[in-house]
């Protein structure tokens, strides 16, 4: 008995056929069928029932898929570990990036990665929703917020503060904003791409949190929405520090309230289980990683 007679068994009781099962081995059929009966009488034990219909497995066969599943996954994650010393680093990889972060700073950073690694490439999506990296065929995804799936891996890279500004003509138009309480008489425009406290602005001051329900003529799920909304005047915006870093330095945005501090929220590299990460998917996280450190200070 070896590990290949063992996934054969897995892949005849994946495929529900002993044909379908020799086709994805590239074996013929009575060869698979005689490699099971040789590990059956190794076993000393019958693992499948065959009829000229269906096959199914016994409680035996049963006991040892969940096992021998288990190796099969073993046995490739122990392949993919050292895939990159027997083939060199190539191949592609599926990402999927935030907008602000991927227009701020990963577009430039992956394909100075693609330049460095000639032969690996890079298919990158811009997108904010947080999508099922299996269904999708991701093999990485750079999200902020909090991890729900526990199947997935998250690697911090970098903590994203939050920032509560407008413009100075706002300001002299509408008078200075000295207090949580103020905020509800004035026009803040809501950041709707969040799963709660789009119109309850969160702070913390002394230790202890507060916030206030806004009210305003304008909401979107866009961040450079808002920015372009609260450069023009129309309103106070709520958004990530890196979206107006440079408005900031350029007096173009104030902050507002800064004696109180806005949300935190950390930003992570997310990735499918595995207990071996391919290294040319290990080099992109460690050079995205990289990346949002050289820029720290827009975060």
């Amino acid at each position: 008995m070896n590990a290949a007679d063992l996934t054969l068994f897995v892949n005849v009781a994946d495929a529900g056929s002993f044909n379908k099962a020799a086709q994805y081995a590239s074996l013929s059929t009575p060869a698979l069928s005689k490699r099971i009966s040789k590990l059956e009488q190794d076993l000393g034990v019958q693992l499948i029932h065959r009829t000229t219909r269906r096959l199914s497995l016994t409680e035996a066969g049963e006991n040892l898929y969940v096992h021998a599943k288990n190796i099969e996954g073993q046995v490739s994650d122990a392949v993919a570990s050292v895939s990159a010393f027997s083939q060199g680093l190539s191949g592609s990889i599926k990402i999927s990036v935030p907008t602000i972060s991927g227009e701020l700073l990963l577009a430039e950073a992956i394909a100075e990665f693609c330049q460095q690694y000639p032969n690996i490439t890079v298919d990158m999506r811009l997108e904010n929703d947080f999508v099922d990296l299996v269904a999708e065929g991701l093999d990485l995804a750079i999200r902020t917020g909090k991890l729900e799936d526990s199947s997935l891996i998250a690697k911090p890279l970098i903590q994203s503060n939050w920032v509560v500004c407008c413009s100075p003509s706002y300001l002299e138009k509408h008078g200075d904003v000295s207090s949580l309480d103020a905020l509800k008489s004035h026009n803040c425009l809501a950041y709707t791409y969040q799963a709660q406290g789009s119109f309850d602005w969160r702070f913390t001051k002394n230790g202890i949190e507060e916030s206030v329900r806004i009210s305003g003529s304008f909401a979107t799920n866009n961040a450079q929405a808002l920015r372009k909304a609260a450069l023009a005047g129309f309103g106070i915006v709520y958004v990530p520090r890196c979206c107006v870093y440079e408005d900031l330095q350029q007096d173009k945005l104030v902050v507002i309230l800064p004696e109180y501090q806005p949300r935190q929220l950390g930003v992570y590299a997310i990735y499918p289980f595995t207990k071996y990460l391919p290294e040319k998917l290990r080099l992109l996280i460690e050079h995205i990683k990289q990346a949002y450190l050289n820029k720290k200070e827009y975060f």
